[in-house]
């Protein structure tokens, strides 16, 4: 196993990494289930974004999600859409958006949930502080790279690629992650070869 990516060494990331010296810091949520993907992309985004943190579970005590999103008095937004049915379930409602341009982006934390979009939406649906952090939702992007995983829309990104749009819409466009989604593709080619090929 690498020590550093704790994948087989056949299947090392940690030479596709591509180093960003982000400006908004990233913390990744990621549920059990995406530990062992060889095809999540959370773990490269994680190997190269110098400002990043991550913790693995379903559900989070309070106080340790307190700690996680408020460290450093940063404010902290979940990149997450809009969940119309929310106050139908009886979850609480998100806190508006604070304009972030009224913040540096240094005073900023992305919380990102890593899993499948039900398993994602569990998490939210069991963790209430995070029910309520201010939400930043994706506009248009451009189709997703993420070739090898299946989508239910055309419009799914996986987790790197939706990281590196959200982080450019907070930095307001300062830093180039184009270096980032190029090791993605490197990726999405490294595990195609591990693809079975149908005769």
């Amino acid at each position: 196993m690498c020590p550093g990516c704790t994948r087989p060494q056949r299947n090392c990331i940690c030479r596709l990494a591509s180093p960003i010296d982000n400006r908004v810091e990233v913390l990744v949520l990621q549920h059990p289930d995406e530990t062992k993907n060889a095809k999540n992309t959370a773990g490269l985004l994680l190997l190269s974004l110098k400002k990043s943190q991550y913790h693995i579970g379903e559900m989070f005590t309070a106080e340790d999600l307190h700690d996680w999103l408020f460290a450093g008095n940063k404010y902290p937004i979940l990149l997450y859409p809009d969940t119309p049915d929310s106050e139908a379930r009886g979850l609480c409602m998100p806190q508006p958006v604070t304009p972030y341009t009224q913040y540096s982006p240094e005073q900023l934390r992305l919380v990102i949930l890593d899993g499948t979009w039900r398993k994602s939406r569990k998490m939210l649906y069991l963790n209430r502080s995070l029910q309520s952090l201010p939400r930043l939702t994706l506009g248009t992007t451009p189709a997703s790279l993420y070739s090898i995983r299946k989508a239910h829309s055309e419009n799914q990104l996986s987790t790197l690629e939706a990281s590196c749009y959200a982080l450019q819409q907070l930095e307001q466009q300062q830093i180039d992650y184009a270096p980032l989604l190029q090791a993605m593709q490197r990726f999405v080619a490294q595990q195609r070869t591990f693809i079975p090929i149908d005769n």
